[in-house]
């Protein structure tokens, strides 16, 4: 069987709760859920696989559908998030145009969340609930069975047109079973972001789930049980990528630091492999002290994302962040000491949050001095305990996300949480918020002064020009 699996353009992303100018083409990084799918396919089936990634190639719907007629697939898979979905679902549209038999598969957090919704689109033929590593397979062999299919957890389908759920699939528990990622089906040395000088850069899951419970918290497809790859299958990824000439590895854990043994267990190895490779890494502050800074940086490395995401402790205790102010000062105090780059993330507009309450956070942030902040305005994600305390106090009027996935058009604006202050305010004091940080004439020395090449200069530039213009 010929399967394709397609990142679809994304023409249609709906509006983000942050400006334009800083969403579009600043990053092009890897398709991993679709890689590691790939890679399970290669090694456990005979089936011939082929991954197409729309955004990086520059390929258009209408290309797509050129690229669909060619490649002559059997069954394709998408992964679909609520952001993507009308991509998504015009990518499935243009399948099923072009070959009725051809089947359709969705997997990702959109139809974990949606799953009724999801399927009634006539273009859709599967949804896989959770881990797709562990349900692909059967389903292949079985996709003309619907006896057999009712038989396979992590599987929505229809049958005579009844809706089939057979509930979610299982976690994975030993990660280190898995096979790595299928880079080299993938335009890989491609890959870049405008955090790094480096190129070709890839991404990486060295853990999947996180114990702690945020109130924002909308990762519900790798759950919330932390499951860890070993120290040792960790190193050997992190090999074969720098034999393939990748330059540096960002590490797309939801916490990277929750095992403490385990970080310092990953930075040994390394070290003992003498193995010559940036890479970045995202954890909490109260995961981190001297002695495991120290190790990352002689590992190598390069930069550490904190979600630090309030510079109050009112609004981080509203956020359930389970951290302190204090340990965030100290947390970026010895992580530049050590030399580690520091990148903090911070939403406006949660619960009870005040205008004079987001101006003590962009003090805060001007404070700890991270050498990037990423800031959003606080979004009621679905399925998260933010939404349903949104709906609960009729700050949303409806279940507009459900909405959405029933018929998703363009146009669609996210809610936002707006009791305390309203939209246009929240988006004023967001682009304040970014200007006051970045404008800043020592930073901007600062970071002149640590150019390294003028591919790095030209990104910077771009990244500049975008935030004059928000």
């Amino acid at each position: 069987m010929r399967i394709l699996l397609i990142s679809p353009p994304t023409e249609n992303t709906i509006a983000s709760v942050m400006p334009k100018e800083l969403e579009e083409g600043l990053d092009f990084l890897p398709p991993l859920g679709l890689m590691y799918v790939a890679a399970y396919l290669e090694k456990e089936t005979p089936h011939e696989v082929e991954i197409l990634d729309c955004p990086v190639e520059g390929i258009s719907h209408e290309q797509l559908r050129e690229e669909i007629k060619k490649r002559n697939p059997e069954a394709v898979g998408i992964t679909a998030m609520t952001f993507t979905l009308i991509d998504v679902m015009k990518a499935a549209k243009a399948v099923k145009e072009i070959n009725p038999e051809t089947k359709v598969i969705l997997g990702g957090p959109h139809v974990i969340i949606f799953p009724e919704e999801t399927i009634k689109n006539h273009e859709i033929d599967f949804l896989v609930l959770g881990e797709g590593e562990g349900v692909i397979k059967p389903l292949l062999e079985n996709i003309d069975n619907p006896r057999e299919l009712k038989n396979i957890e992590g599987l929505v389908f229809k049958d005579n047109g009844k809706i089939i759920n057979t509930g979610r699939a299982g976690l994975i528990e030993n990660l280190d079973d898995l096979p790595f990622p299928a880079r080299l089906l993938t335009p890989y040395k491609k890959y870049f972001s405008i955090l790094s000088p480096r190129k070709p850069v890839t991404t990486m899951f060295t853990s999947r789930g996180c114990p702690y419970r945020c109130l924002f918290c909308d990762r519900p497809q790798l759950g919330k049980n932390f499951r860890a790859r070993s120290a040792k299958n960790v190193v050997d990824e992190i090999e074969i990528c720098r034999r393939m000439g990748i330059k540096e590895i960002f590490i797309y854990d939801d916490t990277f630091g929750v095992d403490r043994q385990r970080v310092l267990d990953i930075c040994l190895e390394i070290i003992k492999r003498n193995i010559d490779i940036a890479w970045d890494i995202r954890t909490r502050v109260n995961t981190v002290d001297e002695e495991i800074l120290r190790a990352l940086k002689q590992a190598g490395c390069q930069r550490i994302h904190y979600g630090v995401e309030a510079g109050t402790q009112k609004i981080l205790n509203v956020l359930r962040k389970g951290i302190t102010l204090e340990q965030v000062e100290k947390a970026f105090r010895i992580t530049k000491e050590i030399g580690i780059q520091t990148a903090a993330y911070f939403m406006i507009g949660s619960p009870t949050e005040t205008k004079e309450d987001i101006l003590q956070t962009i003090e805060f942030m001007k404070k700890i001095n991270p050498d990037y902040v990423h800031i959003t305005i606080t979004t009621p994600f679905p399925a998260t305990d933010l939404y349903e305390m949104a709906l609960g106090e009729r700050v949303i009027a409806s279940d507009v996300w459900r909405d959405f996935a029933r018929n998703p058009q363009p146009g669609f604006i996210p809610p936002i949480w707006e009791k305390e202050l309203p939209r246009a305010e929240l988006f004023f004091l967001l682009k304040k918020a970014y200007q006051s940080f970045y404008f800043r004439p020592k930073y901007i020395l600062k970071r002149i002064l640590q150019l390294k090449s003028p591919q790095e200069f030209f990104q910077k530039s771009l990244a500049a020009l975008k935030l004059l213009k928000i």
